[in-house]
């Protein structure tokens, strides 16, 4: 084998076990069910395993170093495998519930949809309602971005209108329980479980507007009433699985973003793949460069025109909340 060649495969040999030891030591002390005396002891275990192995890898002894490593690993690998998402604990109240959906011809029944009253951050009355919706009567589909960590992470908020001025909007979150809360390094190791909430507005909407003061920002998307349906029916049918199988929350893979682009892939043919997905606080930007946004305007102006956040907290969450946050708002032409 060439000189160059093998030290290319070396290096990546290398770069596989410093990975692969990130990995597991990380795991075993965010997923390990002993106290963090136990878990440091055990990451720091396996993460000098780990170290052994590359450095027995350099010295020219990769048989001997990789064949404990590796069995070390299909070890901790099998024990990840058999971790499963829980369907029942003592869940957060504002995610204590699952929205699920029925569809009788174009009638759309909806339980467990939140409308809480939201007071501060962690005070709020709650309420859950069952409501239906006449999917012969959607008109349309809305993006709220709401940031809380600067311009390169945001929450998204899809929500549908109704011919009647009714709104139902979706958001993919964390099933926190109680006394826990969102890490997005905690959450890419099986921490915490997923959350489909169809609520109202101003529940969903007014929470981070108003009781958590984020900047939210609306855009209105051009989309046709049969393509508007057929996503409301992929929500739908996204929570009824979800309240049938549970399934992990993950940072990178199944977070608000990517769970609402592997639903709109499903019903649209042409989705390029974007860097923007995972910095979704730019997915404003890849909306417009998709055409789904209002013509004519840049996206600093859509963002400027769509930022409802002062107009939320001048106003309050009065019952017309929907229709004033829209106002001055730029839509797609009919």
């Amino acid at each position: 084998m060439p000189r160059a060649l093998r030290l290319f495969c070396l290096g990546l040999l290398c770069l596989l076990i410093l990975l692969t030891t990130v990995w597991g030591a990380m795991a075993l002390w965010y997923r390990l069910p002993v106290d963090s005396l136990w878990r440091t002891a055990a990451a720091s275990g396996f993460a000098g395993l780990g170290l052994a192995t590359l450095w027995a890898v350099i010295r020219g002894r990769a048989l001997r170093g990789l064949s404990t490593f590796c069995l070390a690993l299909a070890a901790l690998i099998w024990w990840w495998a058999s971790l499963t998402p829980p369907a029942e604990a003592n869940w957060s109240p504002d995610v204590a519930r699952q929205v699920t959906g029925t569809r009788n011809g174009d009638i759309l029944t909806l339980t467990d949809v939140r409308n809480f009253d939201w007071i501060t951050p962690t005070k709020f009355t709650p309420r859950w309602e069952t409501r239906s919706y006449d999917l012969s009567q959607l008109e349309t589909v809305d993006l709220f971005m709401s940031y809380w960590a600067g311009p390169e992470m945001a929450h998204m908020v899809v929500s549908f209108g109704f011919e009647d001025g009714a709104h139902i909007a979706w958001s993919v979150e964390v099933r926190r329980q109680v006394g826990g809360g969102f890490s997005p390094i905690a959450d890419l190791f099986k921490t915490n479980t997923l959350v489909l909430i169809a609520a109202d507005e101003r529940d969903v909407v007014g929470t981070r507007t108003n009781a958590r003061g984020e900047d939210v920002q609306l855009f209105r998307i051009d989309t046709d009433p049969d393509t508007a349906r057929a996503l409301l029916m992929q929500y739908v049918e996204a929570a009824n699985r979800l309240a049938a199988r549970p399934q992990w929350y993950n940072s990178l893979t199944s977070n608000c973003t990517t769970v609402v682009m592997t639903m709109i892939r499903t019903i649209v043919e042409d989705v390029p793949l974007d860097w923007r997905v995972l910095a979704n606080g730019y997915l404003p930007e890849y909306a417009h460069d998709q055409g789904v946004l209002a013509t004519g305007y840049s996206t600093e102006e859509l963002r400027n025109l769509g930022s409802i956040t002062a107009k939320a907290q001048a106003q309050g969450i009065t019952p017309d909340y929907s229709a004033l946050i829209r106002e001055g708002v730029p839509a797609p032409a009919p």
